[in-house]
């Protein structure tokens, strides 16, 4: 769409010297006449001045201002080079988390946006952009938000004037709306859907419920996690994608119960299903890799159709979590005590998102009112 010479962030390499320390250097592209263009390189300085590929980048950053001033046209930034930088340089440490971030930029931002320079995109055209999708309100608010990191970094970067953020100003409408309500179990369901599911999937479930922890917790977690004699468990990491990471947030982290005919269900597991926790460290592991069970296969396979055995429609394993936090509510438990329990940073969370009165506790508060208010001949209504 538009015709110009991008802007260069050129690549960092570490070379080896036959004498002494290894050396970073800088390979960028130099224009010589119209059309031509030759590779260039020059030395940052060794290893032992910059110990990793991150802080040499950061002393490349000057020089790379003056080679993009000496180069006509490329003062001219596109936002798929800021793109670009942004995966190498600040995505986060934490897999799940960079996976989501690289898959909304690649898929979705970079494919629009990307040949645009970053002075072109205004804040009306990415509205309408995203007023379009056929995505979720939640899943524009992503892309959105995306796309607003993504001209903080530029302007730290000093690619473009200190200025309001322009994506700050884009709207999105119904953000917070779900598209659809989360899945809450009473306690007849909950029984049902185990009826349905085989071990050792019975007893993932079991720990869901009982713990209300997130399904990558529950593949997370190790046999050494549990005190035993504290009667309580500490969560030290979760599996996400096929490889072990830290739990989503520091409160995450939190120690929480186990009550003791929990622990009696997973002795029982650990003499049925695992070996040694020496040799398998893992309480949910395959047979055939000693690695955690993929959750995705036993949804598919076990969940969705226990789910419909009992009338529900689409049942993962977030469900388990959502009736945990639902049942606490029920039983009038302090709000901060379940804020604590769900190992929430935020009460918000806990109340606005996760906590579902249930249909007959509603009925029994408006009944309460009613009665109050049509004290006559109201006793007999259901």
């Amino acid at each position: 769409m538009f015709k110009r010479t991008r802007y260069q962030f050129g690549c960092i390499e570490r070379k080896a010297r036959k004498k002494g320390p290894d050396v970073w250097a800088l390979r960028y592209r130099e224009r010589i006449v119209e059309g031509t263009e030759t590779h260039r390189s020059m030395v940052l300085g060794t290893v032992e001045q910059y110990a990793t590929e991150s802080q040499a980048r950061r002393a490349a950053h000057a020089l790379l201002l003056g080679i993009n001033a000496d180069s006509p046209g490329s003062g001219v930034v596109t936002f798929g080079a800021v793109i670009d930088r942004y995966l190498a340089e600040e995505l986060p440490e934490r897999h799940s988390t960079a996976r989501g971030y690289q898959s909304w930029l690649k898929n979705h931002i970079k494919p629009k946006w990307g040949e645009y320079p970053l002075q072109q995109i205004k804040p009306l055209a990415v509205e309408q952009w995203l007023k379009g999708l056929d995505l979720a309100p939640k899943s524009k608010g992503h892309l959105k938000n995306q796309m607003r990191m993504i001209f903080n970094c530029a302007m730290r970067w000093e690619l473009v004037p200190y200025q309001t953020n322009p994506i700050s100003l884009v709207r999105v409408k119904d953000i917070s709306k779900r598209r659809r309500q989360p899945t809450v179990l009473t306690i007849e369901q909950f029984l049902r859907v185990l009826g349905h599911v085989p071990e050792p999937y019975r007893t993932m479930c079991e720990v869901a419920g009982c713990l209300g922890l997130r399904i990558s917790e529950v593949l997370g977690l190790q046999w050494e996690d549990f005190d035993w004699e504290k009667h309580q468990l500490q969560i030290r990491r979760s599996w996400v994608c096929g490889r072990a990471a830290e739990p989503k947030t520091e409160s995450s982290k939190k120690p929480i119960p186990v009550d003791p005919a929990l622990e009696r269900k997973l002795r029982e597991h650990q003499r049925r299903y695992c070996l040694s926790s020496l040799q398998n460290p893992w309480v949910f592991s395959s047979k055939c890799t000693g690695r955690p069970l993929h959750p995705w296969s036993a949804e598919r396979r076990w969940l969705l159709r226990a789910g419909r055995q009992v009338g529900i429609d689409r049942l993962g394993w977030h469900a388990f979590r959502h009736t945990y936090s639902t049942l606490l509510n029920e039983y009038g438990t302090d709000a901060k005590v379940q804020q604590e329990l769900l190992r929430h940073a935020d009460i918000r969370t806990t109340m606005n998102l996760y906590t579902t009165a249930v249909p007959e506790r509603l009925r029994k508060a408006n009944r309460r009112v009613v009665r109050l208010l049509l004290p006559t001949g109201t006793e007999h209504r259901g």
